[in-house]
């Protein structure tokens, strides 16, 4: 066990800018060190306890991978698996699996479990995904707009789509890191202020996406459908058709403006084909950037700062 104060995980305001500064200096470190096959194994004889009651493909890897790079190893829980899925209570699962593990990541449905779970944790927990919230992704997100084009502080991130957990974690980063989201949804699924928790000061919000787009740095997007609202899914398809980042949108915005998305994509829904396989897409580099930042992170919250 580390001696250095517990911390948590849980949304993107858990840490302070300073904070993230290091992580995107560390990031870029460890990073270096996996491209050049140099051993970086710190977290040798610790164990990632992962749970899983949301599916899963990039969490998954990058955080099993990224755990074994670092020296440690992992244990997989499922709910189908575990006692999660069936009678034992949040806070016992917690008591329980923190006294034998080092680090949590658990990637579940509404945050008031995780939230559960961490406050009868003994060790670290990490938000993998809620419904809420997706911290991981917009770390990724912001260290590969950073090897990009440098600082994202005073640039433009264009959100096209709906108001979800990814929306929530951009106007969170945005507050505490001082760019401007410009937020374009259709009418009745716009961005809940209460859920992402942040004032007004940070982002604007757009009718026709074309303007939301207009003279951004970044342009991003996500399914019209996330997990769990797949019953929408129809609904979800005509109130969205206006809301697919083509390449209209993207001249829209600066000549060297960035397209991301977090993935899985729908081409031909949520973005064109011409987009993210276009020369401004950087999602491959920023589907990447989830291992190396993660590793950053969970390094972080066990061992503190290092030299």
């Amino acid at each position: 066990m580390s001696t250095t104060k517990l911390k948590h995980y849980l949304q993107f305001t858990d840490l302070t800018a300073d904070e993230y500064a290091y992580l995107f200096e560390r990031t870029a470190l460890i990073k270096k060190k996996f491209k050049t096959y140099e051993k970086h194994h710190p977290l040798v004889d610790r164990t990632l306890a992962m749970i899983f009651e949301k599916a899963s493909t990039r969490t998954r890897v990058s955080f099993e991978a990224g755990m074994y790079q670092l020296g440690g190893s992992v244990v997989h829980l499922t709910t189908g698996d575990s006692q999660l899925g069936r009678a034992e209570p949040i806070e016992d699962s917690a008591r329980v699996i923190s006294r034998m593990v080092d680090l949590v990541m658990i990637r579940t449905f509404g945050q008031d479990k995780i939230e559960r779970f961490a406050q009868y944790s003994r060790v670290p927990v990490i938000n993998g995904l809620t419904n809420e919230y997706h911290p991981c992704q917009i770390l990724a997100d912001i260290f590969t707009y950073i090897e990009h084009r440098g600082s994202i502080k005073g640039k433009v991130v264009a959100w096209v789509g709906d108001g979800n957990n990814m929306a929530n974690t951009w106007l969170q980063a945005a507050e505490l890191l001082g760019f401007t989201v410009h937020v374009s949804t259709p009418s009745g699924y716009e961005i809940d202020q209460t859920v992402a928790g942040v004032s007004s000061r940070c982002y604007q919000v757009f009718k026709d996406p074309m303007q939301a787009c207009a003279g951004a740095d970044l342009v991003t997007t996500d399914v019209w459908t996330s997990m769990g609202f797949e019953a929408e899914n129809e609904a979800r398809k005509k109130a969205f058709a206006d809301w697919c980042v083509d390449t209209e949108m993207m001249r829209a915005a600066k000549p060297d403006a960035l397209f991301m998305h977090c993935l899985p994509a729908h081409r031909g829904e949520e973005v064109e084909a011409e987009v993210i396989d276009g020369p401004q897409s950087v999602v491959w580099d920023e589907a990447e950037n989830r291992l190396h930042v993660q590793k950053a992170l969970m390094e972080y919250l066990l061992l503190g700062r290092l030299a």
